[in-house]
């Protein structure tokens, strides 16, 4: 869950808790229907990280009887598991001497060395790595990493560090740490309208759109459609949202009646709360709705 979200959100809004609730356990997860996974991960976003814990969840329960193993390369053969969470796990989980690189373990080498080589570059990422490697205290790894991770995070933090009661100021060569690291030119923001249509029959069903494809497959939401076909429709309701390197401002106009397209399905009203939602049409439907 941390992987592209902040600990504030996974931890402060409930996603953590309502997941080892809904799942308590591997099987648990392994056995979970897709739309009860989806919707439980709903609001976090990039909906491909639940089902990679799904897949990862099964294959433990296949290959390993439902322990997950310690070994490095073992790790690394489940689905979605890279040399950042084998790290974790392995120097977390299970106290074994594993490098671990995260955003607030750059910061702290990037002015530690004074490295202004961007920490997204490829160069950038193998140095920090290496330099992970060479100091971990293989004898302590749990607590010489969790040690480092809140070094960036409580003191030697975005923007302006707290030099003075940094453990390892001594060691510092950076003389301008507020300016480190350096991370490549950002992509530019593209800006994109959506049109989706609030079609209710009879004040019972809804009409909805399945998604396909693999950043919001399964998921579902309003219906989209052209807006020179929305010329004389009601706008009930607009928003923008951000998502990646995108910038979307989302209208929502009211229709009577519409021609079906593919994917499309009538939903009991009733039953809105069991199908998972990108966050922003979520927010949208119930803001048409008044609830």
């Amino acid at each position: 869950m941390l992987q592209q979200t902040r600990l504030a959100v996974v931890l402060g809004k409930g996603f953590y808790a309502r997941f080892l609730s809904a799942f308590p356990t591997l099987q648990d997860l392994a056995e979970a229907d897709e739309m009860s996974l989806l919707r439980v991960w709903e609001g976090l976003g990039y909906y491909r990280r639940a089902r990679m814990l799904q897949a990862t969840a099964h294959a433990v329960m296949e290959r390993h009887g439902g322990c997950f193993p310690s070994d490095e390369k073992a790790l690394l053969s489940l689905p979605g598991i890279g040399p950042y969470t084998a790290g974790a796990l392995r120097s977390f989980a299970f106290d074994l001497p594993a490098p671990l690189v995260d955003g607030n373990v750059m910061r702290v080498f990037s002015r530690l060395f004074d490295d202004a080589t961007p920490i997204d570059s490829a160069e950038g990422i193998k140095r920090h790595w290496q330099r992970a490697d060479q100091l971990l205290d293989r004898d302590h790894p749990r607590l010489f990493n969790s040690a480092l991770m809140e070094l960036g995070q409580r003191i030697c933090k975005v923007g302006v560090p707290d030099c003075i009661s940094c453990p390892v100021a001594q060691y510092c060569r950076s003389s301008r740490p507020e300016f480190l690291p350096v991370k490549s030119k950002a992509k530019a923001i593209t800006s994109l309208e959506e049109h989706a249509v609030f079609v209710l029959d009879h004040g019972q069903r809804i009409l909805l759109h399945q998604e396909m494809g693999k950043r919001r497959g399964g998921l579902w939401r309003l219906p989209i459609r052209e807006k020179e076909y929305l010329a004389e429709a009601l706008l009930l309701h607009e928003l923008t949202y951000t998502i990646t390197r995108y910038r979307v401002r989302l209208f929502v106009y009211e229709l009577t009646s519409v021609s079906m397209q593919e994917g499309e399905s009538w939903v009991p009203v009733e039953e809105l709360e069991a199908y998972p939602m990108a966050a922003p049409y979520r927010k949208a439907l119930s803001a048409v709705m008044g609830s």
